[in-house]
């Protein structure tokens, strides 16, 4: 497994996205994942104070046990939907739920701190200097935030003082490429900044799962009719994204590869990126992430793929 570095922390470009535990499975389930990911060579593990509402918190720090020393753990706070979209990010907020999500990962520090989102209602120097006194205080390494865009980024920094941000999780893949068109890369390399994108899959329609004309038969959540999951690939299983992964797919086999080994080492290409997080609720999904970030596409392959994208559907 290659290692990148955000910041002080040295993490596997692959990293496990914890966001299904305690949503979408168990505590047994998301132990055997952790442990796979563990067996793997992943040493970059992300949650979220919000995931499986603190659940998936507590199930990454029991299921890391005694190898909790052999990880990066990144969590995340501020974005609780229950509490408004404001507000969440205020200094003393930000203390409370940094303590808690000692409590429920079991750790004396979190590695990689975020603000989740933005927050409109509390000045971003606030916010920084009450994560600033983590960092002091030895109860975070690293700081760093999530959907924020160009400017935002470049306010964080010009109002910094000892401790700033040093990355940015943003949702970038082949099938959402803003982050190279809104100037959120071009503003990672000009501050210093590590990019770590989440959905790099787009939710499995990046794994070759969906085929155009035969998606509905595919057995996924963007199929489901009934559950949790009911409707999410309405806006997904379009005919354009078939299209244009079907395109993907012909590029990727033409060159023995497959579209997950094309949808990982793409975002692996482009500098800034130093982990992608992809969740995962079997051990063999973990396995296939992992392996499929090994291509190191030419400048001639990148361009073809860019030509791909522009392609009208």
């Amino acid at each position: 497994m290659d290692t990148r570095r955000i910041g002080s922390l040295e993490v596997s470009t692959v990293g496990l996205g914890c966001n299904n535990f305690g949503w979408h499975i168990e505590e047994s389930a998301s132990q055997r994942v952790v442990d796979t990911a563990l067996d793997a060579g992943i040493t970059h593990f992300d949650t979220a104070e919000s995931y499986g509402e603190g659940a998936s918190e507590a199930f990454l720090g029991r299921a890391l046990g005694d190898r909790r020393d052999d990880v990066v753990i990144a969590t995340k706070f501020g974005h609780r939907p229950a509490d408004g979209p404001t507000g969440q990010a205020r200094p003393g907020t930000v203390r409370t739920s940094a303590e808690a999500s000692l409590r429920r990962l079991g750790t004396d520090r979190i590695d990689l701190y975020y603000l989740h989102r933005p927050d409109p209602d509390t000045p971003i120097a606030d916010t920084l200097g009450a994560m600033a006194r983590l960092v002091e205080e030895g109860k975070v390494r690293e700081i760093a935030c999530s959907g924020f865009s160009s400017s935002q980024l470049r306010e964080a920094e010009a109002v910094a003082q000892d401790v700033r941000f040093v990355a940015v999780q943003n949702e970038f893949s082949l099938l959402h490429r803003e982050p190279t068109q809104d100037g959120v890369l071009d503003t990672c390399d000009v501050l210093g900044l590590a990019f770590v994108p989440y959905f790099p899959l787009k939710s499995g329609l990046l794994t070759g799962k969906y085929r155009a004309g035969d998606a509905d038969a595919a057995d996924g959540r963007l199929t489901a009719t009934e559950g949790k999951f009911k409707g999410m690939g309405d806006g997904l299983l379009t005919d354009d994204n078939l299209e244009t992964v079907e395109r993907l797919i012909a590029f990727a086999e033409e060159r023995g590869r497959t579209i997950l080994e094309l949808a990982f080492s793409w975002l692996l290409a482009h500098d800034p990126v130093a982990s992608v997080i992809a969740g995962a609720t079997k051990p063999e999904q973990v396995r296939a992430n992992v392996g499929a970030a090994g291509w190191r596409l030419s400048q001639d392959e990148l361009d073809a793929v860019d030509e791909i994208l522009a392609q009208p559907a």
